[in-house]
């Protein structure tokens, strides 16, 4: 491990890659297995992550409800400060809430909401300063759960430990694809990593080791 991070994306897909039909619906791909394992992973979790165009268009809980375990922190990606208040995210409950913008981007989040600001590159904010902002406010295991850009982006900057890919038996056909990475030409360049999959009832986990790729976020830890 080059940190004292474990950073975890999570994917859940149909059998022909897709997480959302070409109109964005994606209620709900994957079946109770699958969802109660994304909900294990919450729980383990000491903040868990997603982008503001997943935030808008789901408006998600980000909550453990369907097996017992404490609640992660909420962190919410929103460069422009586009997310109203009124977001389910947001929601009052005793946990902490996150919303990391772009250096000089307006904001009115709710009260008690902490704002990280970060210098932004063509609109985006890098995912390595993300994971170092959310260190320095305590999160040491971090769930990047989506959306698909999001997921994608921490997946090409190296940023990931482990990326977990729940495939639902369903075929959508067409649709929005899992992950959408950097073109590649010959199919030996492609990323090959250590993998176990697992059986979950009808759904199978690929559970995917990142950790070779993973860039060092702030210090390292060094050896005693």
């Amino acid at each position: 491990m080059v940190d004292d991070l474990m950073v975890v994306g999570q994917l859940g897909q149909s059998l022909d890659g897709r997480i959302a039909t070409e109109s964005g619906h994606s209620k709900y791909i994957n079946g109770p297995a699958g969802l109660m394992h994304l909900h294990r992973l919450r729980a383990l979790m000491d903040a868990v992550v997603i982008g503001v165009g997943t935030a808008i268009a789901d408006d998600p809980q980000l909550t453990v409800r369907r097996v017992s375990g404490p609640q992660p922190a909420r962190v919410i990606i929103d460069p422009n400060g586009r997310l109203g208040a009124d977001a389910k995210v947001f929601s009052e409950d005793g946990v902490r809430r996150v919303i990391v913008i772009a250096e000089g981007a307006r904001c009115a989040p709710p009260p008690g909401v902490e704002t990280i600001s970060l210098p932004a590159g063509d609109g985006q904010l890098a995912p390595v300063a993300i994971l170092a902002a959310l260190a320095r406010c305590g999160f040491r295991r971090l769930l990047i759960e989506g959306g698909a850009v999001t997921v994608s982006r921490f997946v090409a900057a190296g940023c990931l430990d482990r990326l977990h890919v729940m495939v639902a038996p369903i075929i959508l056909g067409g649709g929005r694809a899992g992950l959408i990475l950097p073109t590649i030409e010959r199919a030996d360049q492609a990323l090959r990593v250590p993998m176990h999959a697992h059986q979950i009832d009808d759904e199978v986990l690929f559970d995917c080791d990142l950790s070779a790729q993973r860039v060092p976020i702030g210090t390292a830890k060094k050896s005693t």
